[in-house]
């Protein structure tokens, strides 16, 4: 499935702006609500602050670029990892708590997307703390902005970074066999999975607790029974009492119906270390908002914060808002029209600037024509021997402004 994208080599119809603005001003408000700041990070940055942090962006990926001094830059590929950096580099004390979220494009380049290099992510950064609490509120902040764009079926999938990690412990799998593993529990493809573990080292009991990770997915009660009965060690003990709670609020905030729970949830970036999650919309093939728990990426720079984040694919959520019928005219229609003569032009361009100083839109042109196909529910003429005003289909004349401006709050045009 190609992203929906707005091409530079082709004619772009102006209502797609409009459709774009008016999505990205909702994420905005909701994401205020919720008492997160709008923060921004460069476009450019430094190419080492990216390849010496483990288990980020694929190297392979960014596009790199070289400054007037010979150094190597990247478009930013990511935000987060910038957030994490300055974020704990400006700790003035210890798991300071910060709420912050974003507009920005991101720049990568993939051989499954040779065409798209730029996407705009809007998405949130909580710093500072660690609890049941503020996971569930940051899904629940992911569902309260789905519905706000007017998506009535879509889904929430939740996982934990550290379940499969711990199983993957008990192993000793070298790298391309960790790779050829997760494609198969990425993939749900049970029946190469199978044979491919019984030809490894790895204790049959283990091998089974991995053989059942893709099938544990659906509603989070179901999952969790499951779940208890591949759980090897406390620690995916604790990892499973985790995501029970974060659902039990979940259910306190009353969107238990959005939410399945997903131990085959595997993010591509490393760095997740708890709670993971995903979101799907209807006739959209990709998750258009990804995110999770990553505690440990701060450590990479110095200081220990505890986080957790997501984004929204924003150009995925347009094409999903008018795949499903869900897109109206975005743009503000026109007030007013003014036409007038020569002679009239000054009565005519003080009005405009009253009007407009009142929040009215206002167009201005002496060409009849063009004024007739403006669609504005209310027409002003200044002809030679006098102005009339069209309201509602009924012409009235009028001798100066402030006449005009009673008539029309009579009419609450």
């Amino acid at each position: 499935m190609q992203r929906y994208i707005l091409d530079n080599n082709k004619n772009t119809n102006v209502d797609d702006f409009q459709v774009r603005d008016g999505l990205i001003q909702k994420i905005k408000s909701r994401f205020h609500t919720y008492g997160y700041k709008q923060v921004r990070t460069s476009t450019f940055e430094s190419y080492d602050m990216y390849s010496d942090v483990a288990g980020t962006v694929n190297r392979e990926e960014m596009i790199k670029v070289i400054d007037s001094s010979g150094h190597v830059l990247v478009l930013r590929p990511d935000v987060t990892i910038p957030l994490t950096r300055t974020t704990a580099l400006n700790l003035s004390v210890p798991n300071s708590y910060q709420r912050l979220f974003y507009v920005l494009d991101v720049f990568r380049q993939s051989e499954e997307q040779v065409n798209q290099k730029e996407s705009t992510q809007a998405g949130v950064e909580c710093f500072g703390e660690n609890s049941p609490e503020v996971d569930a509120e940051l899904i629940m902040l992911s569902i309260h902005t789905l519905k706000d764009l007017g998506f009535n079926n879509f889904k929430i999938e939740i996982g934990h970074a550290g379940f499969f990690k711990e199983l993957i412990k008990q192993t000793k799998l070298s790298h391309q066999e960790l790779d050829v593993l997760l494609s198969y529990v990425q993939s749900k493809n049970i029946a190469e999975m199978t044979p491919y573990l019984q030809k490894l080292s790895i204790d049959e009991k283990v091998q089974s607790a991995i053989v059942s990770i893709p099938l544990l997915y659906g509603k989070p009660d179901e999952v969790i029974k499951q779940a208890k009965s591949i759980i090897l060690n406390k620690k995916m003990e604790e990892i499973l009492q985790n995501l029970t709670d974060v659902f039990s609020i979940l259910q306190d905030f009353g969107v238990e119906d959005a939410v399945n729970f997903n131990f085959g949830l595997i993010n591509n970036m490393d760095y997740y270390s708890g709670v993971i999650f995903q979101g799907f919309v209807d006739s959209i093939g990709k998750p258009v908002l990804m995110g999770g728990r990553y505690d440990h990426l701060s450590e990479q720079f110095g200081h220990s914060l505890p986080a957790i984040g997501f984004a929204f694919e924003v150009d995925l959520l347009i094409h999903a808002l008018i795949q499903q019928g869900l897109t109206t005219n975005q743009s503000k229609p026109i007030d007013f029209t003014i036409q007038y003569t020569k002679q009239k032009q000054k009565e005519a361009l003080h009005l405009a600037y009253q009007l407009r100083d009142k929040g009215y839109t206002v167009l201005i042109d002496t060409k009849a024509a063009a004024l007739n196909n403006s669609g504005a529910s209310c027409v002003i003429r200044y002809e030679e021997t006098q102005n009339t005003v069209k309201i509602d289909n009924k012409e009235q004349v009028f001798s100066n402004s402030i006449e005009l401006l009673s008539l029309i709050e009579k009419g609450d045009t």
